[in-house]
């Protein structure tokens, strides 16, 4: 079995320019801290800022977080080294994913072109045989290149309308195409697992694959503060049997994986990186299986900030502040093994999703009921942040 362990050098793991910050667990105080790469070293701000949510509701989070002194908690590659379960030592730090009291919300088919196989999925109704056959009936009656498509235009309204005299028109059309996005609760607040860590899939799928995204930070306001790295894990034979078992299909244990760490909007990096983003996807198998993907930010067909506005407005508001992951434009057609059966995960798969800007975000799949429980919620980290005279 692959190591997880190989995969925690931050040369690899973050870029060497731009301001991170992130969550270290602290044996010293049994609990959380807020952390900012310095050089080399992870130093210590949670005295200025006790959750990364006070932080990100600060005027200028970037600017803040450098103002800030405090103690080395080491160096980033030991805290790394020490982060995958395999090899830790619970008496030194660890990598935790990096938000805490954000909401953990997804927008769902985001891309026009890798919509295509939301509408196969429902289709097949969770049959991976059945999935070739559908895809080439879609292809031909709506093309396979929707990238310049913008949703809600009067473009992609003509469409709609042309599809629903057709009588193709699917629910994941509607969200694709239509003027509502599609945004969803993808797990609970302080649930999410970080990099170096085990992913979960639930048992009751047979047909699953990872998905690239980046993630935006937004504080309560709606600004957006930041980004990271995701793996919105989805299972596609669950949610294909019916869109109402999303939540069966994507709020699991260990099933959001979030980091390495986030980067800060600053000068040198913007909202408008992350709309030209290129983020790549790597799978690698204990039988030798290879899988590599690219999802291309610049052929979203929702920009980043209607998202954000779609989610956090005067109709819904986050006091604590959200994460949203924007969606994928990967959607994996090969097969695997036997043919016409597609891409699914076997256990041990190790998953990269990585980006020259972000980093590289690994976790190993495992099933669900194997991974670490999620026994550290939100009363734990007051009762921890209060002990530590912090509240």
């Amino acid at each position: 079995m692959a190591k997880l362990s190989d995969y925690m050098n931050s040369s690899i793991a973050l870029p060497s320019e731009g301001l991170f910050v992130g969550r270290v667990w602290n044996p010293s105080v049994d609990g959380p801290c807020v952390v900012r790469r310095d050089g080399a070293n992870l130093i210590d701000i949670t005295a200025a800022f006790p959750t990364m949510r006070d932080l990100c509701e600060a005027g200028d989070p970037a600017g803040a977080a450098r103002a800030v002194t405090g103690e080395s908690l080491g160096t980033i590659d030991a805290v790394m080294a020490n982060t995958p379960p395999e090899s830790r030592d619970p008496a030194k730090p660890w990598l935790l994913a990096p938000v805490d009291l954000q909401a953990l919300k997804a927008a769902g088919v985001t891309f026009a072109t890798s919509m295509l196989e939301r509408v196969i999925e429902e289709r097949a109704r969770g049959n991976p045989e059945a999935a070739a056959e559908i895809r080439a009936t879609i292809g031909d009656l709506i093309g396979d290149d929707l990238s310049k498509l913008r949703a809600g235009s009067p473009e992609a309204m003509q469409l709609k309308k042309v599809l629903m005299e057709k009588g193709a028109w699917s629910q994941y059309l509607e969200v694709g195409i239509g003027p509502d996005a599609e945004i969803f609760t993808k797990s609970q607040v302080m649930s999410a697992i970080g990099h170096g860590m085990e992913a979960g899939l639930n048992a009751i799928s047979t047909w699953n694959n990872p998905e690239p995204e980046v993630v935006v930070v937004a504080a309560s306001s709606g600004r957006i503060v930041g980004a990271t790295l995701g793996n919105d894990v989805n299972l596609r034979d669950v949610e294909g049997r019916s869109a109402l078992l999303l939540g069966k299909a994507k709020d699991n244990n260990a099933s959001c994986a979030l980091g390495p760490m986030i980067r800060l909007f600053d000068a040198s990096f913007s909202l408008d990186h992350v709309r030209n983003m290129q983020l790549a996807l790597r799978v690698e198998g204990d039988d030798g299986y290879v899988l590599n993907g690219a999802s291309n930010m610049s052929k979203i067909s929702r920009d980043p900030a209607d998202l954000i506005g779609q989610m956090v407005n005067a109709s819904h508001q986050y006091p604590d502040g959200a994460i949203l992951f924007l969606g994928t434009l990967f959607a994996p057609i090969e097969d695997r093994d036997a043919p016409g059966k597609g891409f699914t995960h076997k256990m041990g798969d190790i998953v990269t999703v990585s980006s020259p800007e972000l980093g590289a975000l690994t976790n190993r799949m495992t099933s669900c009921h194997e991974a670490a429980p999620w026994t550290w919620g939100t009363s734990h980290l007051m009762r921890n942040l209060a002990k530590r005279g912090l509240l």
